[in-house]
């Protein structure tokens, strides 16, 4: 009697708690598996050209379009404003600023965390800071004034530097330098770029993958406006800077994605 006691009162508890470990073990697992996919990463990695050549600064020398021997000495621009453009034509939009320099190789890579499972098929951002940033005085991280992108006399940002020297300029030591900024019209310099994946796909079955992106600086200086470095071997306020603006729009192509 007191045996069918136990059998019969004490077998369903014992049954239900081991039911409970066994959902408990699967939504653990279920969510782990969520989990990771959550944190999936895109990095973006940005590649310095001049042409078909790797940028290397302070001793190649490159051709402008009108055959003007150049080197490079300086190059950084900032990025902002990252959209990952869905298939469904749907947006992911980012948040951030930042500061991509030749001579700090971890500043040319950026990684998106925790991005959707979805597939995306272009990428957009914007060359330079918004007209808020702009206007919001001293801040911190990339958009630091000691990052050394900040004019302090008109309170903006530099969206772009380039610097270098040629024999055609006819400043001292020939150097040239082009530092361009400027969001209010008729000078704004801030620039958007839209490249397409369709050809690279990010793929939602990939946790982690990587957009290689060519930059290609002989672009600066040349379409739509050629560039002349014994005519204009400076810009350093809005006087033309719009015309560098306009080129280096189109510094920007999609290598792969992986």
């Amino acid at each position: 009697m007191k045996d069918f006691f136990y059998m019969k009162y004490l077998r369903f508890p014992v049954c239900f708690y081991f039911l409970i470990i066994i959902i408990a073990i699967f939504y653990s697992a279920a969510f782990a598996e969520y989990g990771s996919k959550k944190n999936k990463t895109i990095t973006i990695q940005f590649h310095h050209y001049a042409g078909n050549a790797l940028l290397t600064l302070d001793t190649s020398n490159y051709k402008n379009n009108l055959g003007q021997l150049f080197t490079v000495t300086k190059f950084k621009y900032y990025i902002s404003n990252i959209t990952l453009i869905e298939q469904d034509n749907s947006e992911l939009k980012l948040q951030g600023y930042y500061l991509v320099n030749e001579e700090e190789s971890n500043t040319k890579k950026i990684n998106i965390q925790n991005t959707s499972e979805k597939n995306y098929s272009a990428i957009k951002f914007t060359i330079g800071v918004d007209s808020i940033h702009n206007c919001s005085g001293i801040q911190s991280g990339d958009l630091d004034p000691l990052k050394g992108m900040f004019w302090a006399w008109n309170t903006g940002y530099i969206f772009l530097k380039l610097e270098g020297n040629s024999p055609q300029s006819k400043t001292p030591g020939h150097n040239f330098e082009y530092h361009i900024g400027g969001f209010m019209e008729p000078n704004n310099c801030i620039r958007k770029v839209t490249l397409n994946l369709s050809h690279h796909l990010i793929s939602a079955t990939k946790e982690n993958q990587m957009i290689n992106i060519k930059v290609d600086i002989s672009e600066i200086l040349k379409n739509p406006i050629d560039i002349d470095f014994l005519k204009l071997p400076v810009v350093t306020d809005f006087h033309n800077a719009t015309k560098i603006a306009d080129n280096y729009q189109d510094m920007f192509s999609i290598i792969d994605a992986k």
